[in-house]
C-alpha cells in the first residue's frame, strides 16, 4: 500500500446575502478579483454567479488536506464578509431562487445553459467532490467498479440539501433528485473494463452526443484530466471535518481496490440494479435508510453498513493512518447529517411559531456558522 496515496478534495460554496439570507445572484467583479487573488490557482469558477469552487493542490495525507481547505474557507469567508457576505456550503441553499441565478459568462457555462436550458438553469447545487490517483498498471474502470457498491453509504453521510425552492422536498439529498435531470449523471452505466468504457465515449463522440469525455458527470467516474477517479455524488458538507471524513473514507476505499488481486471481479448487473436502488434510498433517507446488502436478504441500517465497511477497509485504513475514520463517520450517524441538522433547525423555529422564510433563514444561519472553520 502506497502510504502517501494521492488525492484532491474540490469544494463548491454559495455566496450569500447576509441581510437577506439569500444566495447573490450577481457579485462584483471586484468581490471575485479578491476571492480568486486569495486562492490563486486553485480558485474556480462555477456555472452561476454565485457560486465559486476551491480545486485544491495535491495532497499525500490528510492533514495536508485539513490545513489548506481549513486556511481557503477561512479567507474567503473574511473577504465575504468584509462585503456583507457569507459562504455556504451545502449542495442546495434554503432560500436560493433558481430563477434569479445569473449564469457564469463563460464560453463553457454559455454552452451548458444552451444545450441543457431549464435543467441548467436549475441546477443551484453544490457537491463534494473527491480525486484519488489511481496507478497506471490498473484498469480505472475495474477498481471504480469494486468502489461503486459503496457511493450509498458516503452520499447518505454526506446529505445536505432537503430545501429545495424554499420548502422541504422530503429528501435528504435533494441534489441528487436534481441531478437525474441530467443525462449520464448518477450511478454509471455498466462497464466491464476501460476497453468497454472507451467504445462506449467513442460511440457517444462520434454521434455527437458529447464533445469531450468530461461530459460523462458520473457520481463516480475516471477523470478525463488526471489520473484518477472522481467521487461526485456526495452533497458539500457545511462542516469541513465531515468533508474530510467522506473524502478518507473515498481514499480508503480506493487504496484497498487497488490492492485487491482482481478489482471489481465481484461487480454484475446485479450489482448495479442494487447500487441504484440503494442510491435511492440515501438520498431520500439520509442515514436513516435501509440498504440492500448483494446476497443477503436482510436490509442495512447505516449503522451496520458502516460496521461492515470497517470490517472490509480497516487495515487499509491503518496503512494510511487514517482508523480514526471509522469513529468520525460513527459520530455523524449519531448526531445526523447536515440535513437532519438542518430539519432540525426548521422544525424548532416553525415549532417557536415562525413564519417559513423565517425557519429557512434561521437554518441558513446554521449553515453560515458550519461554513467558517
Amino acid at each position: 500500500m502506497n502510504k502517501t496515496l494521492n488525492f484532491g478534495i474540490e469544494e463548491e460554496y454559495l455566496i450569500t446575502d447576509l441581510a437577506t439570507r439569500t444566495m447573490l445572484s450577481q457579485p462584483t467583479r471586484q468581490l471575485i478579483a479578491e476571492c480568486q487573488a486569495a486562492l490563486g490557482s486553485h480558485f474556480a469558477f462555477e456555472m452561476f454567479q454565485g457560486q465559486i469552487e476551491v480545486a485544491s493542490p495535491v495532497f499525500a495525507n490528510l492533514a495536508q488536506a485539513n490545513e489548506y481547505l481549513t486556511n481557503a474557507r477561512g479567507r474567503l469567508v473574511q473577504i465575504l464578509e468584509n462585503n456583507d457576505l457569507g459562504l455556504l456550503c451545502a449542495g442546495s441553499h434554503p432560500l436560493a431562487d433558481w430563477r434569479l441565478q445569473q449564469a457564469t459568462d463563460q464560453e463553457h457555462f454559455r454552452k451548458l445553459f444552451r444545450d441543457f436550458q431549464r435543467v441548467a438553469q436549475r441546477s443551484v447545487l453544490c457537491g463534494l467532490h473527491v480525486h484519488v490517483e489511481v496507478p497506471d498498471r490498473l484498469d480505472r474502470i475495474c477498481v471504480m467498479n469494486q468502489v461503486l457498491p459503496w457511493l450509498p453509504l458516503l452520499l447518505a453521510l454526506s446529505s445536505s440539501s432537503p430545501f429545495w425552492d424554499g420548502a422541504p422536498s422530503g429528501f435528504m439529498s435533494y441534489r441528487q433528485v436534481a441531478c437525474d435531470e441530467w443525462p449520464r449523471m448518477g450511478v454509471p452505466e455498466y462497464f466491464e473494463n476501460e476497453q468497454a468504457y472507451r467504445d462506449y465515449l467513442q460511440l457517444l463522440l462520434q454521434t455527437g452526443s458529447i464533445s469531450t469525455p468530461g461530459e460523462c458527470w458520473w457520481g463516480l467516474r475516471p477523470a478525463a484530466r488526471y489520473p484518477t477517479l472522481e467521487l461526485r455524488m456526495t452533497d458539500a458538507c457545511p462542516r469541513l471535518s465531515d468533508a474530510l471524513c467522506i473524502a478518507s473514507l473515498f481514499r480508503i476505499m480506493v487504496g484497498h481496490a487497488i490492492e485487491t488481486p482482481q478489482p471489481g471481479a465481484g461487480y454484475s448487473q446485479t450489482s448495479q440494479w442494487i447500487l441504484k436502488e440503494n442510491r435511492w434510498r440515501a438520498k431520500r433517507f439520509g442515514v436513516h435508510g435501509h440498504f440492500i446488502r448483494e446476497g443477503s436478504a436482510l436490509m442495512l441500517s447505516a449503522g451496520q453498513w458502516l460496521d461492515w465497511a470497517q470490517e472490509t477497509f480497516l487495515a487499509t485504513a491503518e496503512q494510511l493512518g487514517e482508523a480514526q475514520v471509522f469513529e468520525q463517520a460513527r459520530q455523524i450517524l449519531e448526531e445526523g447529517s447536515s440535513a437532519d441538522r438542518q430539519l432540525h433547525c426548521f422544525d424548532q423555529a416553525q415549532a417557536a411559531g415562525l413564519s417559513t422564510s423565517t425557519a429557512l433563514a434561521r437554518v441558513v444561519d446554521q449553515l453560515l456558522g458550519a461554513a467558517n472553520p
